[in-house]
């Protein structure tokens, strides 16, 4: 990969100041100036990047996957409306680089939250066919007990739906914590369920997306992942 391209994949900037940074002796890959925009380079070999000795978050090459612990007050969208966007939690050159979140989270929603710019990865990871399992823990509002479980796994109609929806699985860690295990992805799906349900969502934190959990990382906090470990 040209250094030129490789330095404009990192979001620095367009193609006129890429070039101006490099011919200037700004550029800096694993602690050697880079100044000739030509030259060759090996993505997987970049351990780091600066830009005038300020360091930058390498962004792996050509496609990229995060693991976001979501927190609270925060929107999964580029143009938020009442509460910041999760993708400000993002260094700013990464924000230029087409980051999609792999589905959504409501703002008050929190826990796993994939990020990426490769859309094959994300159509496999949210489409129905696939049946990638979400695994939420769900705070309610009135205590419950195992009817509710087996009504969710049943199945439930939602409100302005034809079909029933059933659970994967569903079960009570304590009368008000519910463990609820789904494979689609309609809007408000959990919430919905749970009120179809007769119960009420007071809490809501996603656990699992397919392989990944984020309980080592605190709220804000993200990882790059590898996209190649078994789905469950």
């Amino acid at each position: 990969m040209q250094l030129l391209k490789y330095i404009q994949a990192q979001g620095l900037g367009s193609r006129k100041t890429c070039q101006w940074l490099i011919e200037n002796d700004c550029i800096e890959i694993n602690g050697i100036t880079a100044n000739q925009p030509k030259s060759i380079i090996n993505p997987d070999d970049v351990t780091s990047l600066s830009v005038n000795g300020k360091p930058f978050t390498v962004i792996p090459q050509p496609y990229f996957y995060i693991l976001l612990n979501k927190p609270e007050h925060y929107e999964t969208s580029h143009k938020p409306r009442d509460y910041p966007s999760v993708f400000s939690l993002f260094p700013e050159h990464m924000r230029q680089i087409g980051m999609q979140a792999v589905g959504r989270l409501d703002a008050d929603t929190t826990g796993v939250l994939l990020i990426t710019n490769d859309g094959k990865f994300n159509h496999n990871m949210t489409s129905p066919r696939q049946k990638v399992t979400k695994l939420y823990q769900v705070t309610l509002k009135h205590p419950a007990d195992q009817t509710l479980c087996a009504l969710l796994q049943e199945g439930v109609l939602l409100h302005d739906e034809n079909e029933t929806v059933a659970a994967a699985a569903a079960e009570l860690s304590t009368p008000t914590t519910l463990l609820l295990s789904i494979t689609q992805g309609k809007y408000h799906q959990v919430k919905r369920m749970v009120a179809a349900a007769g119960n009420r969502v007071e809490k809501l934190h996603r656990l699992r997306f397919g392989s990944w959990e984020a309980d080592k990382l605190a709220p804000g906090e993200w990882c790059f992942i590898k996209p190649d470990e078994k789905l469950k």
